[in-house]
């Protein structure tokens, strides 16, 4: 009972605030991203918090032991914008809340990404498959990809945000990361995480 009714609160917040705060959010974006200028600084600040956003409406009923079960798709379902369309089975996929916060704020990481180095306007997809013995999440988008050694340059030059948020997140998990990237033809992250159970991946 007490899930179910933190599951129809949560909902009741992200209707409310995707018509207001969000939708706000989102003109301000795509008006500063006609603009130009400072003005599409604005765009991008508005499309990060935008994103932040609908991930902190998403997580936060999950409770803070490792032993609450929360429901994946749902925390996925409320990151899907105009720009960003989420697919998911249709029943709930139960995973341990802590492994629910890291898999959300993993894909945030990657959305985030989109932002930054594809533009305000590309799009991306989540995909989430409920597999046997493991989930899969794939997050893909239209962008111009990541050149060769990039991600390695990031990284020795103290930018972490690949290497923590989203490779280390999912190894803590037990669970594997896949880049496919080439440029001119997008990005797309394959995560695979085994279920509670199941045995860590190696």
């Amino acid at each position: 009972m007490r899930t179910e009714a933190a599951t129809a609160e949560r909902e009741r917040l992200a209707r409310s605030i995707h018509d207001s705060v969000l939708q706000v959010l989102a003109r301000v974006r795509r008006r500063g991203s006609e603009l130009g200028g400072e003005a599409a600084e604005l765009a991008r600040l508005a499309g990060e918090q935008e994103i932040a956003l609908r991930a902190l409406v998403s997580t936060e009923p999950c409770g803070s032991s490792d032993d609450d079960t929360a429901d994946l798709r749902a925390a996925l379902q409320i990151l899907s914008t105009s720009r960003v369309q989420v697919a998911a089975p249709a029943g709930e996929v139960p995973l341990p809340g802590h492994a629910v916060r890291e898999l959300v704020a993993a894909v945030r990481e990657a959305l985030s990404n989109v932002d930054k180095h594809a533009g305000p306007e590309a799009k991306a997809w989540v995909l989430l498959e409920d597999l046997a013995e493991e989930i899969v999440l794939t997050v893909r988008d239209e962008g111009p990809g990541i050149p060769a050694g990039r991600l390695e340059r990031a990284e020795r030059e103290g930018h972490m945000g690949v290497a923590k948020s989203i490779r280390g997140r999912v190894a803590d998990l037990g669970g594997t990361c896949t880049l496919h990237t080439e440029p001119g033809e997008g990005t797309e992250w394959e995560l695979r995480v085994p279920r509670p159970g199941a045995g860590r991946r190696t």
